[in-house]
């Protein structure tokens, strides 16, 4: 009889993919199976004494034009296969412009950000604004915004590029448009979003809420000074340390619809406690070195470096030296929480910490 049935079952089965449709009971759906989240994936880590090698030899290889567009290294999750990406929603990749060049301008419904990690007097040329960029810097290129590049100094400039591209492929909204002439017109003086916002807390009457930040450029020479008020009135957060969000000044939200941007500085000695969150994070080392224990396995990173942790991994940070360190990340939380998927979960066990 049991041979009977299954047999049975078969022949629906193949009946139902004959038509085009399945039975659900049949099909395993990621995170059903239990009530509890976990991470989908394991952490990854690129550290950058290997990336910076490749960006030299890149330099030497490509140039920016029709036929590379931009001389970008791309950093890829073994665990992502066609995502092809360092997270399954946002990206990490490290972009370099030589003295003298100038990347032609284009637009795509991809949002990006640039935080800058090596270099001075290049120029992001966002909707005709040159916006200056030196390290520590973090610039806005919002979707289907124009943007190119160019470097007028004397060495490279290479910053890291976050984009939202798996999220907007994912959702068949990639679109793309080279500009016609090559080089953006100079339409605004450089400065222009920031002296007409300041730091958000300025507003002209003129201004319109948007969910995209009219500020472009977030100088390090004022995050760092805002990093170090907070740590001297205390501060503090006990999962990330001395931390602060990039936020835009006409919502008091993120920076952009689909990509955070977050700041910390780890103090010497600092053990953060453990938690986890539903949103992504994809990390750059600006300054300093220290470690992550990430669901019990730790992770060693210093000045450079990249990494990344998937949504519900359980994760804290620790400076053991007795310098700062400085982490960069872009969060996908503006589109968790805007789907009301936000949570975050403390570590309660072992006084908040994981054994490594």
């Amino acid at each position: 009889m049991t041979n009977v049935v299954s047999d049975r079952m078969e022949d629906f089965y193949r009946d139902l993919e004959g038509k085009k449709m399945d039975a659900l009971w049949r099909v395993r759906v990621p995170g059903q199976s239990g009530s509890e989240p976990s991470a989908p994936y394991p952490p990854a880590h690129w550290s950058w004494s290997d990336i910076r090698p490749f960006m030299t030899r890149a330099g030497v290889l490509v140039a920016p034009g029709p036929d590379s567009e931009r001389r970008v290294v791309q950093l890829i999750h073994p665990a992502l296969g066609a995502v092809h990406s360092a997270s399954h929603s946002l990206t990490a990749n490290v972009q370099m412009v030589l003295p003298g060049e100038v990347a032609p301008a284009h637009r795509h419904t991809i949002a990006a950000i640039r935080f800058i990690i090596e270099g001075e007097s290049a120029v992001t040329i966002v909707d005709g604004e040159p916006v200056e960029m030196r390290p520590g810097d973090l610039v806005l290129t919002p979707a289907w915004h124009w943007h190119g590049h160019e470097n007028h100094s004397n060495g490279p400039t290479l910053w890291m590029d976050s984009l939202d591209r798996p999220l907007t492929v994912a959702l068949r909204q990639s679109r793309f448009e080279q500009y016609p002439k090559g080089a953006q017109p100079l339409v605004r003086t450089p400065g222009d979003s920031s002296a007409r916002f300041g730091t958000g807390l300025l507003r002209p009457a003129s201004a319109k809420e948007s969910a995209i930040s009219p500020i472009l450029s977030y100088p390090w020479m004022e995050t760092e000074p805002a990093l170090q008020r907070l740590a001297d009135v205390n501060a503090i957060d006990p999962f990330d340390d001395v931390a602060f969000d990039y936020t835009n000044p006409l919502t008091g939200g993120h920076v952009l619809p689909t990509i955070g941007c977050r700041i910390q500085m780890l103090r010497p000695g600092v053990r953060t406690r453990s938690h986890r969150h539903a949103y992504t994070s994809v990390y750059h080392v600006f300054r300093g070195s220290g470690s992550t224990i990430v669901d019990g396995v730790r992770l060693d990173w210093t000045k450079g470096d990249f990494f990344t942790l998937p949504p519900f991994c359980w994760h804290e940070h620790h400076n053991d030296a007795n310098t700062p360190a400085y982490l960069f990340s872009t969060i996908d939380a503006p589109v968790v929480d805007a789907l009301g998927y936000g949570r975050e979960d403390e570590y309660t066990a072992d006084g908040g910490h994981q054994h490594a």
